[in-house]
């Protein structure tokens, strides 16, 4: 493909490739950093994205290799972190490492030909796919801070567009990019808040020190005088984070009796674990009027709460990495909660950027998050902007409680 920047003409092939796919993978990961930064422009978000994509389309086949793979450490750096707090640090370059090979293999597939129609084709397919079931590389998401929709027909249409216009030889090449007017958003109606007056309690608790037992006393403190100050403000709803009581819940009746009698004054709604018949939950407890409902999370997270491979690989990983602990299990549906009439629907952490949870498009979502184990990082960042795409293409509203991270209602809905 002959194809390069006016800049890299003189520049010999390899390090001409080398540049491309750097400037490839910065210009695909830019929306990312300038949130992380707070310099968010829907203006420059717009040009980044379509640029990107045009260099996908059209830059040699090991300019791609190593864009994917620079991609890779770019968007998921920060997956090895949790390993840390296993006493395995020496794993964290490790895995960084690991997750560029799998999108230098992911964006390699577009390597495979030279031809722009099909590297496009080949690209919305990949928004199909979701390597190990680890679903965070939404190619679409590149648009979601910018004047670009996000939905898979809108994706289709661009790629048709760049593809026409970098393609053909005629003049109506210069027509095509008329068809990107059919895909921006800039109507798009915001979700509205819930008729419900709700408290997001957001926790800043280090992970290395949040399941101590020696912290326990201290930190379910802290939790009833967020609770009860939420109760002074007149508030009907408050949300804690994900396992913002780093316990077995079921296994503590006074702090359960406790968190009853409070639920007269208001619902509460906090995240911890669920253990029933030897089996291990990640769940939210829901007390309000006294009565307890728990929804189990039922989407899990890849390689964190359970092993997507096959029962003996699960054995020995467990055994390797987890100390035996058994995977976690999970529920067969999404839960809803119905507070004074009004339903919200349940999400725990990684659920809460997976379609699975949106079906049949909740109008109100309650997440909760612990975000500790990976910061600082862009980790928050990425899940705050997969949420607000999956918010955008449900025409929901998201209340996101968190630990380590900020909690907020998403999209923004002050602005």
């Amino acid at each position: 493909m002959n194809f390069y920047l006016p800049f890299f003409t003189r520049l010999p092939k390899w390090f001409q490739d080398l540049n491309l796919g750097l400037l490839t993978a910065l210009l695909f990961s830019a929306f990312i950093y300038f949130e992380y930064f707070h310099l968010t422009n829907q203006a420059i978000n717009s040009i980044s994205a379509i640029f990107a994509l045009v260099l996908l389309l059209i830059i040699s086949k090991r300019a791609l290799l190593i864009a994917g793979f620079v991609i890779g450490l770019l968007w998921f750096y920060w997956i090895g972190y949790s390993f840390e707090y296993y006493a395995m640090a020496w794993m964290v370059p490790l895995i960084s490492f690991g997750f560029g090979i799998v999108y230098l293999l992911f964006f390699g597939t577009l390597a495979l030909t030279n031809k722009i129609y099909i590297r496009a084709l080949t690209l919305f397919i990949l928004t199909f796919v979701a390597p190990f079931y680890f679903n965070w590389m939404q190619i679409e998401l590149i648009f979601v801070n910018s004047y670009f929709g996000v939905e898979k027909w809108q994706f289709i249409i661009i790629l048709t567009a760049l593809s026409l216009t970098l393609s053909l030889k005629n003049k109506i090449r210069y027509a095509a990019p008329l068809l990107l007017i059919s895909t921006l958003n800039f109507t798009q109606s915001p979700p509205q808040e819930a008729p419900l007056k709700i408290k997001l309690i957001a926790t800043n608790i280090p992970q290395e020190v949040k399941w101590l037992p020696s912290m326990r006393n201290t930190i379910t403190s802290q939790n009833f005088v967020q609770i009860d100050k939420a109760i002074e403000e007149g508030y009907e709803l408050v949300v804690l984070p994900e396992s913002a009581f780093a316990m077995f819940l079921n296994h503590y009746p006074d702090i359960v009796s406790a968190l009853q009698a409070r639920s007269y004054k208001i619902a509460i709604l906090t995240g911890s674990l669920y253990e029933e018949k030897g089996h291990n939950y990640n769940v939210s407890y829901l007390f309000d009027k006294g009565r307890i409902q728990i929804a189990k999370k039922m989407v899990l997270v890849p390689f964190g709460e359970y092993i997507p491979l096959p029962k003996f690989m699960q054995r020995v990983i467990n055994e390797t990495f987890f100390n035996g602990a058994s995977d976690y299990l999970s529920a067969q549906a999404p839960t809803d909660f119905v507070i004074n009439g009004v339903p919200l629907r349940n999400a725990i952490c990684y659920e809460a950027t997976t379609q699975a949870i949106y079906q049949n498009q909740p109008q109100y979502v309650i997440a909760m998050s612990n975000n500790a184990w990976f910061t600082p990082s862009i980790e928050p960042t990425l899940q705050a902007l997969l949420i607000k795409y999956y918010a955008f293409k449900n025409n929901t509203t998201v209340y996101h409680a968190t630990n380590a991270s900020g909690s907020e209602i998403i999209p923004n809905l002050s602005k």
